[in-house]
């Protein structure tokens, strides 16, 4: 069965944003910032992947205030205003979908949410397979026996998705999706500053309606003493009636916004590449562009691809490593390692060093590792400055040889981690790839 894909386009930037944060967050050389969109289309690919959708949409929501802000002026305003670094992403990723011909659909007076409630109607009636994904559980309430809601999280730096379907939401709430509803009615939500009945938390909320089923059926039950609330909370329920049916109103997604949809408008189509490709190289998106095929193939030099041939490598002894690094006090390295079979309890990893890379002055010098000795002065002197990368394999390397490192002050994969914690592996080809336009294999063979 043919599938659609929703993406509630506010919901997964900001989660990417948020995700991909920091100090050094992802920028351009020209110093924009590029972490949420970053991030957002590592979430899209890894959907897309997955569910190979047919047809697919991103919405996002629009600057003016909604039908909920007329019906109720203090919705959503605890909330502050989105940051320049995320607010100047958004014309980026509108136009990377647009160039890769993925419709984004908009309404004034509307929210994200309720285009996403709107087309997945759209989609159940058109016979399709439909899936959302936002990260926002408000929109467990559309999801029925057609329609599932992915929600992504990041797991030790890994990203992953959880899929809500009918049955799931039954299984862990108790009460059918629609009900939900029913429960924010009375539990409120803080995030959007929907008031609730007062003193009634998520617990109390879902208790009342998996008893009653409905708001209004819990009013009727009060009215005709059929109810079995007590104390202060039966009476903060009878004296807050007007405020539950706002807050269900407030809660509640439309599925019935006035947007004109053809289905066929929403099929995926093949991407402008060339367009594609040229915003992905203003955005340093190089491992996307290997990921894809864009590179066009042309014979253009630029001055990241001539970097591979300045680079010149020669073999020394670890000798001279020793004095070139003691004259600096730093050591930039990078060892070459090999499998072993020792299964001693000694051992923690079965691995050995067999040589050693340092750079200095814009040279690349290598040695085999035949005198531990020599790497012990090197890596126990705390004076000098160590600058690796997969530092902690290498700890316990040395270690095994009966060398106590000090001195560490940088690993390139901590740091990859740091600016981009969606990848659960960070291979040093892949960080010189992206930031440098380096191909690590091609100065590799040239040894």
């Amino acid at each position: 069965m043919s599938r659609l894909l929703l993406i509630d386009g506010n919901s997964i930037l900001n989660r990417a944003f948020y995700g991909i944060m920091g100090n050094n967050m992802l920028k351009t050389k020209d110093g924009k910032y590029t972490n949420a969109v970053y991030g957002f289309l590592s979430i899209m690919f890894k959907v897309m992947d997955e569910l190979n959708p047919d047809y697919m949409m991103v919405t996002f929501d629009m600057k003016g205030p909604t039908k909920r802000h007329l019906e109720y002026k203090e919705y959503k305003a605890n909330r502050r205003g989105m940051p320049n670094e995320l607010a100047e992403q958004m014309p980026m990723i509108k136009e990377i979908l647009r160039a890769m011909n993925i419709d984004i659909i908009e309404k004034e007076g509307y929210e994200g949410d309720d285009i996403l409630g709107t087309l997945s109607v759209f989609g159940e009636k058109n016979k399709l397979d439909v899936t959302i994904l936002s990260g926002d559980r408000d929109n467990f309430q559309l999801a029925t026996d057609k329609v599932t809601i992915r929600i992504p999280r990041t797991k030790a730096g890994k990203t992953e998705v959880d899929e809500y379907n009918k049955k799931r939401i039954e299984e862990e709430y108790g009460i059918k999706p629609k009900q939900l509803i029913e429960v924010k009615g009375l539990q409120g939500d803080t995030s959007d500053n929907i008031p609730g009945v007062p003193g009634i938390g998520e617990k109390s909320a879902l208790t009342l309606i998996q008893k009653y089923g409905s708001i209004e059926n819990l009013y009727k039950a009060v009215e005709n003493n059929e109810d079995d609330l007590k104390g202060k909370q039966r009476e903060n329920i009878i004296n807050n009636k007007d405020l539950a049916l706002l807050s269900k109103e407030l809660g509640t997604i439309d599925t019935s916004v006035p947007v004109e949809v053809n289905l066929e408008e929403l099929k995926v189509e093949e991407w402008n590449k060339q367009e594609v490709l040229k915003i992905f190289k203003e955005l340093n998106f190089k491992r996307f562009i290997d990921r894809f095929s864009l590179e066009d193939g042309s014979n253009e030099v630029n001055e990241q691809q001539d970097l591979e041939n300045l680079i010149q490598i020669e073999k020394t002894t670890l000798e001279n490593i020793l004095k070139i690094v003691e004259e600096e006090n730093k050591i930039y390295f990078y060892f070459e390692k090999e499998k072993t079979d020792n299964t001693t309890g000694k051992i923690i990893i079965n691995k050995t060093l067999k040589s050693i890379f340092i750079y200095s002055k814009n040279q690349v010098y290598y040695a085999n590792i035949d005198n531990v000795d020599i790497l012990r002065k090197i890596f126990e002197n705390e004076k000098i400055e160590k600058f690796g990368y997969e530092l902690s394999e290498d700890y316990i390397l040395l270690k095994q040889l009966g060398i106590k490192v000090n001195g560490i002050v940088y690993d390139t994969e901590v740091a990859e981690y740091d600016i981009n914690p969606i990848d659960s592996k960070y291979p040093l080809e892949d960080i010189a790839s992206k930031y440098l336009e380096l191909d690590i294999e091609k100065v590799k063979r040239r040894k």
